[in-house]
C-alpha cells in the first residue's frame, strides 16, 4: 500500500465570501467609539487558534486611545503544553507588545486568575474614586461573553452575567456594566462592559475567511459546512491524520469521511443516502470541542504578522475598498468561468 500523502496547499476558492461585516458590527464599533473616553483599559479578546486572522485593526484605530490587554481564549483547543507551543506564545507577546498578552482558558482558574490580577493593578493605579471600567471587545464568537462569566466567578463566585453560545452574534448590544472585582478602602470596583464581536470589513484572502468559520466567527450558513469540513480535513492530515480514524483512515477525500461518519451515526437521508451537510457540521463541531486534536490554524514566525500587515494595507481595511475588491474577484472568477 502507498504511503499517504496529505495536501501541502489548500486550494484558493474565490467562491468564498470575503466579508461578514454587518449592520449590528458597525453599530456596536459605533457604539465603542462613543464610550471609550470612559473606559480605563480594554480588553481585546482573540482565538488562540488563530492569533493571526483573528485580530482586528478596527479595534486599534477606533479604540487605539486606551490602553490594552490582548487575551488569548480558548488556549486549552490549541495548546499541548509543549516547548514548541510556548515557544510561539513568546513570538505572539512580542507582536503584541508594549501591551501585554495573556493565554487563557476559561476553565482555568490560574490563567482566569492572570487577567483578574492584570485589571487589578491597573485599578490600584486609578486615582478614581468611582471604580474601574473595562471594555471587552474581539471579533465575533471569540469568547468575550465566557471570559466576562470566568473572571465575576474566578473573583466573585457568582454565575454567568452573560449570555453565551456557539455560533456569533449572541451578543448584539453593549449592556450594562458587570462587577468583577469587589472595591476596597472607599473606592468601587473593577466593572466590565460586554460588547458585541465586531468582523473586519473585508478578508483579504480565502483562506483567512476558512479559518475564521472554522473557528466559528461566522455563522456556519455562511460558508457550506462541506467546504469547512474539507478545510479541517487538510489540517487534520498535516497535524495527524489518525485524528479522526474513528471514522475512516487517511484520505484527502472529505467525501469519504463524511459518509463513513454519517454511516456510523446515522445521519441518513431518504433512501439511506448520507446526509453530507449534517454530518459536515458535526465533523467540525468535534474538533471545536477538542475532541480531535488541538492545534492552531495560524503559522506564527517572527515576520508572519508583518506580512498579513502589509496584506490588509493592500486593501486600505475600508468597506469601499472591500467591495471593489469582491467585485474584481467576481469578475474574475466569471472571466475564468469558474
Amino acid at each position: 500500500m502507498e504511503a499517504f500523502v496529505p495536501r501541502q496547499v489548500y486550494p484558493n476558492l474565490s467562491s468564498i465570501p470575503r466579508s461578514y461585516y454587518l449592520g449590528h458590527h458597525a453599530a456596536g464599533l459605533s457604539k465603542m467609539r462613543s464610550l471609550v473616553s470612559q473606559i480605563d483599559l480594554v480588553i481585546e479578546c482573540r482565538d488562540y487558534r488563530t492569533p493571526i486572522v483573528s485580530r482586528n485593526p478596527l479595534f486599534e484605530a477606533n479604540l487605539g486611545e486606551r490602553p490594552r490587554l490582548i487575551v488569548y481564549t480558548k488556549q486549552d483547543l490549541g495548546s499541548n503544553s509543549t516547548s514548541e507551543d510556548r515557544k510561539r506564545e513568546n513570538t505572539i507577546r512580542k507582536w503584541d507588545a508594549p501591551s501585554t498578552s495573556l493565554f487563557t482558558d476559561i476553565k482555568s482558574r490560574s490563567t482566569i486568575s492572570k487577567v483578574l490580577d492584570f485589571a487589578r493593578a491597573h485599578a490600584n493605579h486609578s486615582t478614581s474614586l468611582f471604580g474601574t471600567r473595562l471594555m471587552v471587545v474581539g471579533m465575533p464568537n471569540v469568547g468575550k461573553s465566557s471570559l466576562l462569566n470566568a473572571l465575576r466567578n474566578v473573583s466573585l463566585g457568582k454565575k454567568k452575567a452573560a449570555r453565551t453560545g456557539d455560533q456569533p452574534g449572541v451578543t448584539r448590544k453593549i449592556g450594562t456594566s458587570v462587577k468583577i472585582i469587589e472595591g476596597d478602602e472607599g473606592r468601587e470596583g473593577v466593572y466590565v462592559l460586554d460588547t458585541p464581536g465586531v468582523f473586519v470589513p473585508y478578508v483579504p484572502d480565502a483562506e483567512s475567511m476558512l479559518k475564521l468559520a472554522l473557528c466559528g466567527s461566522v455563522k456556519d450558513t455562511i460558508i457550506p459546512p462541506t467546504t469547512i469540513a474539507d478545510y479541517l480535513l487538510f489540517h487534520l492530515n498535516l497535524n495527524d491524520p489518525t485524528l479522526y480514524n474513528m471514522f475512516s483512515g487517511p484520505t484527502n477525500d472529505i467525501f469519504v469521511v463524511l459518509e463513513a461518519l454519517a454511516r456510523k451515526q446515522g445521519r441518513l437521508k431518504k433512501g439511506g443516502l448520507p446526509d453530507f451537510e449534517s454530518s459536515a457540521l458535526q465533523f467540525v463541531q468535534r474538533w471545536r470541542s477538542g475532541q480531535m486534536g488541538r492545534f492552531i490554524l495560524d503559522t506564527v514566525t517572527e515576520d508572519a504578522l508583518t506580512k498579513r500587515l502589509e496584506l490588509l494595507t493592500s486593501y486600505g481595511g475600508s468597506l469601499h475598498q472591500a467591495r471593489k475588491a469582491a467585485k474584481q474577484l467576481r469578475k474574475e472568477a466569471y472571466l475564468g468561468g469558474g
